[in-house]
């Protein structure tokens, strides 16, 4: 079927087309999250085990051994690597890169299960958790006050500003760094337990199982089913310190009659500073394919209505790296838009012509638009790699409007009328344009499928130019001929420019009629072009070898 005769013929489908395409297009780009780099995800799970006051060689023989040993028959494994300190041990699992992550994680999951048994009984439950491989915050921010303490600070952090920004859009989590958590210390006196004959493993032992509370099963009340809970779970540290605790002998005692309880905070362990004084300090981190500009606006909003509401609190910012994900947006964009328009330049000041240089130029944004709306679908992200591959189509797009449009021009020489020449130019050299874009498509498709993480990065890049590609031959085989049918004039063809070459021009013109007139000047020009190929090859090595010598330092 000739598609360019039936757009030519039938002009309105083919404009709606195009026009429903640039809308979704538009609406695809105010959409599209911007980040730095592409979304990737990379299978890795971390195993953590904690037990108390074990040693590193204890644990690695009694817990991470057991660990790696479980986690090293599940399929797809890649890497296991493992950290043990005091009281606690860390197993990192590195999947290969086609495991999808939530099947890793819950297989991890059923090997850790499964030897349960063999752990120390005493070891607090392992805990599986996914690792983000790109999840590194985004903004940092330095939290002080004349009127608190560190601790107060710690507090202010944890349950106001946390709480203003957890569960906004595309924010996945919050960190405190420094200050120092809340502990509640049950300070028990040796000589006491002597005098009423209990140790400090039954005081505690009978606090965990009193200070909780449980679920009690289900009642009817009213007529309707009620939840039974168990309320043991004491409120305020006066409360804890009147908690009745049993001797041996049958009597009871009050926790406070056996030492001290004391609401105080934590021994830190960590400090930050800021401008040199002590600080607190929190990093907000992105959630999973989430822009990191509207998060950075997100955050900004949430955080000028906490400073309104506690004026004698300053919140300022450390670190930003959305400043240089928007800088390199804004560039990439720019540098977009310069591409375009020197393209265009370009095109006038070969065609010479107003009206082919109007229709070889729409072709750019009727490419470049609609992909926009590929990208939203397959879930990419306006980042470096994208906007890389946007930039390097920029003078792909409209080469093939540019054959074209010459094609045209060529006919309509001939004394035919536009459209008479748009309908048989376009017949004439349609396979060749199909032909020249399926082959940079078949160049860039398989870069899509690169295998490990830098295909996941190249993903986005070989997708986006081959589907601007393909829009690009959609636009010259629809909607070229149909501008040129409709727009280009008679006279805009009549006058031969070659007349008006310049002498570089003319050289070459007669250069390439003197290698191509002559059969032995044609073999003549095919045995120089190999002689060229052959001495750049064998001039390759020694160019490095030279290049080599001149980096490598001197003793």
């Amino acid at each position: 079927m000739n598609f360019s005769a039936w757009s030519i013929r039938n002009p309105i489908a083919p404009l709606l087309g195009f026009a429903l395409l640039m809308i979704l297009g538009m609406q695809a780009f105010n959409t599209l999250p911007i980040t730095r780099f592409p979304n990737i995800d990379v299978p890795v799970v971390a195993v953590t085990v904690t037990q108390s006051g074990a040693s590193p060689s204890e644990l690695e023989m009694q817990v991470t051994k057991e660990i790696e040993d479980a986690v090293a028959a599940i399929s797809g494994v890649d890497e296991i690597q493992s950290t043990v300190v005091d009281g606690q041990s860390t197993t990192t699992v590195v999947f290969r890169i086609e495991k999808p992550t939530e099947e890793a994680v819950q297989d991890t999951k059923d090997a850790i299960d499964k030897i349960r048994s063999d752990l120390p009984a005493d070891i607090e439950v392992p805990v599986v958790s996914k690792i983000d491989v790109e999840g590194q915050a985004i903004q940092t921010f330095a939290v002080s006050s004349p009127n608190m303490t560190l601790e107060e600070l710690s507090w202010f952090v944890d349950d106001t500003i946390k709480r203003s920004l957890q569960g906004q859009s595309g924010i996945g989590k919050v960190d405190r760094y420094g200050g120092a958590d809340r502990e509640v210390r049950v300070s028990l006196s040796p000589e006491k337990l002597d005098a009423y004959g209990i140790t400090a493993t039954e005081v505690n032992s009978q606090l965990r199982g009193t200070n909780i509370d449980l679920g009690s099963g289900r009642g009817q009340v009213g007529g309707n089913e009620q939840t039974i809970r168990t309320l043991g779970d004491t409120r305020d540290v006066s409360q804890l310190a009147n908690t009745t605790i049993a001797l041996s002998n049958g009597r009871f005692v009050k926790l406070s009659e056996l030492g001290t309880v004391t609401d105080t905070y934590q021994e830190q362990k960590s400090f930050s500073r800021f401008n040199g004084n002590p600080a607190v300090t929190f990093a907000v981190f992105r959630s999973k394919g989430a822009s990191e500009v509207s998060v950075a606006e997100t955050v900004a909003a949430s955080l000028d209505e906490v400073r309104k509401n506690h004026p004698d609190v300053s919140i300022e910012m450390v670190d930003d790296a959305v400043y240089f994900t928007y800088g390199n947006y804004k560039a990439a964009l720019d540098t977009l838009i310069e591409g375009a328009i020197l393209a265009v330049i370009v095109v006038l000041l070969f065609l010479r012509n107003w009206r082919a240089t109007l229709i070889a130029a729409v072709a750019l944004p009727l490419s470049a638009i609609p992909t926009f709306w590929i990208m939203d679908i397959m879930g990419f992200s306006l980042n470096l790699v994208s906007f890389l591959a946007l930039t390097l189509a920029t003078g792909i797009l409209v080469d093939d409007a540019i054959v074209e449009i010459e094609n045209i021009a060529r006919h309509i020489k001939m004394g035919k009328t536009p459209y008479r020449a748009a309908l048989e130019a376009a017949d004439e050299i349609g396979l060749a344009v199909i032909a020249t874009s399926f082959t940079i498509i078949a160049v860039f498709v398989p870069v899509s499928f690169m295998p490990g993480i830098p295909g996941q990065y190249f993903i986005q890049f070989g997708l986006t130019v081959a589907f601007s590609v393909f829009f690009s031959l959609a636009v010259a085989r629809l909607i070229t001929p149909l501008m040129a049918a409709y727009l280009m004039r008679a006279e805009d063809a009549m006058d031969d420019h070659h007349d008006n070459d310049s002498r570089l021009m003319k050289a070459y013109t007669r250069m390439v009629t003197a290698t191509t007139r002559k059969w032995w000047a044609r073999y003549l020009t095919l045995l120089g072009a190999i002689g060229f190929l052959v001495a750049s090859v064998i001039l390759s090595p020694a160019f490095r070898a030279a290049s080599c010598r001149r980096t490598t330092p001197r003793a």
